[in-house]
């Protein structure tokens, strides 16, 4: 570790990859090393992800409350996955653009939205602008089996309803995965399919 508290890479890199889904590890490194609260690591150019961004971005409630609770700096992205609408507005209100705002990795304010799963949230990102992002967040509703998000999201804005996620599955692969009978019905009366 460099003297001005600067968490090591290897360290923080670790701290943020535990961000995603490992509270315990959070806990443990956290308290050893309270400088990797609102630390980011620098994937590549442009991305840089700290532990509250990967729960964030992978709908860990869960470690995005606790990071919070230890004064993690909340940004839209956390505040639009926990379904915080009042804090979502406010940033809204303070920044309009940021409806069509990414975060680590790029990936879409509406994505993070939609693993809160309420339609009052992506409403008012749609509100404020947001044309980004809506083929993400189908996917990420589809995996979180957020039927009326789905549903919601067909209506507002999805323009591929064969996205297809980092594995290269679409929409309707993973509601039959996941057994969202509903939600299946939901895509096939879109015209998904399967490839």
């Amino acid at each position: 570790m460099s003297t001005d508290n600067t968490p090591a890479p290897e360290l923080l890199k670790a701290f943020v990859i535990a961000g995603h889904f490992d509270l315990e590890m959070v806990k443990t490194m956290l308290t050893e090393n309270p400088a990797l609260l609102n630390a980011e690591h620098q994937w590549k150019e442009n991305d840089y992800e700290s532990a509250l961004g990967g729960a964030a971005h992978v709908g860990n409630r869960a470690i995005a409350e606790y990071l919070l609770e230890q004064g993690a700096r909340l940004t839209i992205f956390a505040a639009a996955m926990l379904g915080r609408a009042d804090e979502v507005q406010a940033f809204l209100e303070s920044d309009a653009s940021l409806a069509n705002g990414r975060g680590a990795h790029g990936i879409p304010v509406m994505a993070h939205a939609a693993h809160s799963g309420l339609i009052d949230v992506a409403q008012m990102l749609k509100a404020y602008g947001c044309t980004e992002g809506y083929d993400a967040a189908l996917l990420v509703a589809v995996m979180d089996g957020h039927t009326r998000l789905v549903k919601w999201l067909l209506e507002n804005g999805v323009e591929n309803v064969d996205v297809t996620d980092m594995k290269g599955r679409t929409p309707l692969q993973l509601a039959r995965e996941f057994g969202h009978d509903e939600i299946v019905a939901l895509l096939q009366e879109r015209g998904a399919t399967d490839s």
